[in-house]
């Protein structure tokens, strides 16, 4: 359900030629600084700033070579990611080492202070004594994770009502990383039938190394990239590179236009209806992952930073991210992590798949197997729920292949010991089991033109007719958490089109709160619960429209009113189907706190500012800047960079609240307590009125306060037949593969290409 890719992708001689116009100046500082730099000893202290998997790659010589990792005339090089804490976003002095010990840049990322390089593998630790050098990590490969729809979700009784007939997400831009988009399929077409709604469609996968450009030491692409013009820019000539609007064959994998059409498809022209939730939105195809639903780290970074510079333009206000890498990092130092914090701190509301990894491979149930980006805790995400083929949600339960938190990501304290960050997820759960989308053709829609997913197993498109399916109309079924996702992302176009004034954690905070809770599912299982898309909706509108704009501005203070005027909080429940859908009152958070009560949503909670991400005992604020204005344009239009820094004293909860976690008690999973509690009767007590009402609300000012919230204590024996992940860290050819999950009884990583 995650991809990711490379920027060092489809760069041609011709993009080489005009990098390395811009290199003598850097080359003489690499010159004079080199020999200093060589006779340097990397002290052993800096390991740590190595992710595990590199490190213990670079101390294995004679093991199997990573993918990122290759010999070129006799020297071993590895493809890598440098995040820095450099107060220059220009990163001069730390790309200029980089070519000084031998390496190369290929590009320099505004969503995060990094850079994606090329270094030969004895000299990494040179680069990881830096005191500008926080973390290194491997560019590792990702892969895909694998209309009754809109009824089980409620949006099709949203829709019923006079007043919410025309909350479809129109307006709202909806941008996918994935495979790509099939521009031309009748799915994303306008509501004439005509243009379609993929406004634009960039392709960052990458071409193939075999010009050897991706490791070839001694270039700095990211100088062309990054300063195409006089006011530091993203290049013209770049985005013309990457530009892929209206191609023949957008989506040779189909796994990109199956998930756009759940989020924002069209699809009445079947005799099933495959309608999406948001069937009005505009998509941004953003391409990351290649014919094989593969694609690199670097490429996916690239990508969100396409999504972050270019939002406000597009008016992009939400980033669906079904794909994942291999990574047992913290969401302190992981890439992935990095940069979809600094796309929420852009207000980009970014909805993220679990994984498909809730069994091992003896069948057991395994907890802590929600890999990156997924452990962010500033994003949503997603698990996945089976509906059993009935719109009625009495009967939904947890999908098996669905991943069960806590996060399991890790730091390595000041003795050198393993210190997970527990962080609770999944947020929610949306349906994921056989969920019917667009298949993928060529422009013409052809029987022979199909994506690798129809082809390699017919099964999915069968029910539907097959290849004998009308061109441009044909469907396929897929399951997954990769698909559950853009259940999420759709929804959230409908929130923000009711209400544009919502910043993505009180998004993230409506959600949780009126989902409703699956009977015997924990806390690690489903996070607040199900989908409830008409009570999201309902408290979205309830809310002042101008929240965001009064955050940015720094006029709105805790405390302050959030309802709208002569509005009230609806009742915490809905009505789906005929059916009463009680909401659970949950809200994650800090990584590992539970709240509840009215006051989340009558007052302003300074948590809700984008800028702010908190897990446990840190907070940081992401201060964003911008390009100057050119003449006509809005300004704080163009993204410049967004860098972290720690905000001590802030506050983040105001007193009213009520405060949950004593609720739960300590976590066995024997006793059903803690974070092995069910969601259903923790949202019983919620709702009888049970919880500590906070008198003082929350600041963190001296480490951490209240406690320590839900935690998982290490050396906990969950049962037998039950598994405790300590991180994803999977061979290579495995790297988070979720495979193609085709329905519930098939639960194994099937249709490895």
């Amino acid at each position: 359900m995650r991809r990711f890719i490379s920027f060092v992708i489809v760069i041609e001689s011709r993009l080489l030629r005009l990098a390395l116009a811009s290199l003598p100046l850097l080359a003489l500082v690499a010159a004079l600084w080199g020999p200093a730099v060589a006779r340097a000893a990397a002290p052993a202290a800096a390991s740590h700033k190595l992710a595990p998997d590199l490190r213990e790659a670079l101390q294995a010589n004679n093991a199997p070579r990573p993918r990122w990792s290759r010999d070129v005339d006799g020297v071993r090089y590895v493809r890598a990611l440098i995040v820095s804490n450099s107060a220059d976003p220009e990163l001069m002095d730390l790309r200029a080492h980089v070519l000084a010990v031998g390496g190369s840049v290929y590009y320099r990322y505004l969503s995060i202070s990094a850079l994606s390089v090329l270094l030969p593998a004895q000299r990494v630790a040179d680069i990881a004594q830096r005191p500008d050098v926080q973390s290194i990590s491997p560019n590792r490969i990702a892969r895909r994770t694998s209309s009754e729809l809109e009824q089980v979700t409620g949006a099709a009784d949203l829709r019923a009502g006079r007043a919410d007939a025309t909350l479809d997400g129109r307006g709202i831009g909806i941008a996918v990383l994935d495979s790509g988009v099939a521009w031309n399929h009748q799915s994303f077409r306008d509501a004439a039938g005509h243009a379609s709604r993929v406004a634009r469609a960039v392709d960052f996968v990458k071409a193939g190394d075999a010009t050897g450009r991706l490791w070839q030491p001694g270039i700095d692409i990211s100088a062309w990239i990054n300063n195409g013009n006089d006011t530091g820019r993203i290049a013209s000539a770049f985005e013309r590179l990457i530009d892929a609007d209206r191609t023949d064959r957008a989506d040779l994998y189909g796994h990109g236009s199956h998930v756009a059409a759940i989020a924002a498809g069209s699809g009445d022209y079947q005799a099933t209806d495959s309608t999406g939730v948001a069937p009005g939105a505009r998509l941004f195809d953003v391409k990351v992952l290649d014919a094989a639903g593969t694609g690199e780290v670097s490429d996916v970074l690239a990508g969100i930073d396409w999504v972050i510079y270019h939002a406000k333009e597009y008016n992009i206000r939400v980033l669906n991210v079904s794909l994942a890498a291999d990574s047992s990092e913290s969401y302190l130092t992981d890439p992935l992590c990095r940069a979809v914090r600094s796309a929420t701190a852009a207000g980009v509301t970014v909805v993220v798949a679990a994984g498909n990894f809730g069994l091992d491979a003896s069948g057991a149930e395994v907890y802590g197997a929600i890999s990156a980006p997924g452990n962010d805790p500033s994003v949503i995400t997603v698990g996945s729920a089976n509906t059993r083929a009935t719109v009625q949600r009495s009967d939904d339960s947890i999908n098996h292949f669905s991943s069960r938190g806590p996060t399991r990501g890790a730091t390595l304290d000041a003795r050198g010991v393993r210190q997970p960050d527990n962080l609770l997820k999944p947020d929610l759960v949306a349906p994921g089991n056989r969920i019917v989308g667009a298949l993928a053709s060529d422009r013409q829609g052809s029987a022979q033109g199909m994506s690798y997913l129809p082809r390699a197993y017919p099964e999915i498109s069968a029910p539907y007719g097959g290849n004998a399916q009308p061109r441009l109309k044909q469907l396929m079924n897929l399951s997954g958490t990769s698909v559950a996702a853009p259940v999420v992302s759709g929804t959230v176009a409908l929130m923000l089109q009711a209400n544009p004034g919502l910043t993505p954690p009180l998004v993230k905070a409506i959600l949780q709160y009126s989902a409703q809770p699956i009977a015997d599912a924990n806390l690690l299982q489903q996070g607040a619960g199900l989908l409830n898309v008409p009570g999201a909706v309902a408290l979205s509108r309830a809310l002042r429209s101008d929240i965001a704009a009064a955050v940015e501005a720094g006029s709105i203070a805790p405390g302050a009113s959030l309802l709208a005027a002569g509005k009230s909080l609806p009742a915490p429940e809905s009505v789906i189907n005929g059916t009463p859908v009680p909401w659970s009152r949950i809200v994650f958070a800090g990584g590992n706190q539970v709240l509840s009560g009215s006051a989340l949503f009558t007052r302003y909670q300074p948590l809700y500012d984008p800028h702010l991400s908190w897990a446990r005992g840190l907070v940081q604020n992401h201060v964003v800047s911008h390009w100057p204005a050119r003449r006509g344009e809005a300004p704080n239009t163009w993204v410049r960079s967004i860098v972290a820094r720690p905000a001590a004293g802030q506050r983040l909860v105001t007193a009213g609240v009520v405060w949950a976690a004593p609720l739960a008690g300590s976590s066995s999973l024997r006793s059903q307590s803690g974070v092995f509690i069910p969601t259903a009767r923790l949202a019983d007590w919620l709702a009888s009125g049970s919880g500590l009402v906070l008198s003082e609300g929350i600041v963190l000012s001296e480490g951490l306060v209240l406690s320590e919230g839900l935690v998982l204590s290490e050396g906990l024996v969950l049962s037998e037949g039950l598994v405790l992940s300590e991180g994803l860290v999977l061979s290579e050819g495995l790297v988070l593969s979720e495979g193609l999950v085709l329905s519930e009884t098939q639960v194994g990583p099937v249709g490895e290409p």
